[in-house]
């Protein structure tokens, strides 16, 4: 059983599917959330089936802000901040010669320069305490590519890069940075999925079947335990075999 107890969390992208099942898993085992997006009646709705969770609406392209959002992160914890987890992201899926700059710049933007952001504020709390867990969610298709996701695989490979310099930058303070990369996971968008495609689909993964977002909340409760103190700068690949690193 994983103990988080009285751990301080920051969970961006909290209203979503996998964001759901995060939370679900962290408040499980005994962590204190802060559940951040910008969908207000989610968050609402995430606090009212369990009160202990603190919320915030905040839009991470709001670069500017960022700062005294993490402030405000800060205050409700009592300044102590144990883990980030960046998981907010957007797609703007396009052939890349029939993609836009602003499409390019957008996704660019929010997924790898405002998680950068977000982790440097956050970073700096932890640097008080000599410790901290940094956990981004990066995608397979960061490492294999993608038809008509230029932009979101470049911004996906990107946080892994990054990851790396800022595990090898933070490593000798006890800053943990680690990233977890999904494959395919159920949600609403692939039960839209023809069974044509499905199968088409699961024949590519070796499991030969879709993940559950549990499968990716067991993977960062581990990455926020203390059973993974010696680990840093990796990426664990939850998507059931549709790609080896």
């Amino acid at each position: 059983m994983i103990n988080l107890k009285n751990l301080n969390i920051i969970l961006t992208g909290a209203t979503g599917v996998i964001g759901n099942s995060i939370l679900n898993k962290l408040i499980s085992a005994g962590s204190n959330i802060l559940a951040t997006g910008t969908n207000e009646e989610k968050l609402k709705k995430i606090q009212k089936i369990n009160n202990k969770i603190n919320i915030i609406k905040f839009d991470i392209s709001k670069h500017e802000k960022i700062d005294s959002f993490i402030e405000d992160c800060s205050k409700i914890f009592s300044n102590k901040i144990d883990i980030l987890i960046n998981n907010a992201g957007i797609t703007q899926d396009n052939l890349s010669i029939r993609m836009k700059e602003e499409e390019w710049k957008k996704v660019i933007d929010i997924n790898l320069s405002s998680t950068f952001l977000i982790t440097k504020n956050v970073i700096k709390k932890m640097l008080k305490f000599k410790k901290g867990k940094i956990i981004n969610i990066t995608s397979v298709v960061g490492h294999s590519g993608n038809i008509g996701q230029a932009n979101y695989a470049a911004s996906k490979a990107g946080i892994v890069a990054m990851s790396k310099s800022l595990a090898l930058e933070y490593g000798k303070k006890n800053i943990t940075v680690n990233c977890v990369s999904p494959g395919f996971i159920a949600s609403d968008m692939t039960n839209k999925i023809s069974d044509e495609h499905t199968e088409l689909l699961k024949s590519r993964i070796s499991l030969n079947k879709f993940g559950n977002p549990e499968d990716v909340a067991n993977t960062i409760a581990f990455l926020s335990s203390d059973l993974s103190d010696y680990i840093t700068g990796e990426t664990i690949h939850v998507n059931g075999g549709m790609y080896f690193s």
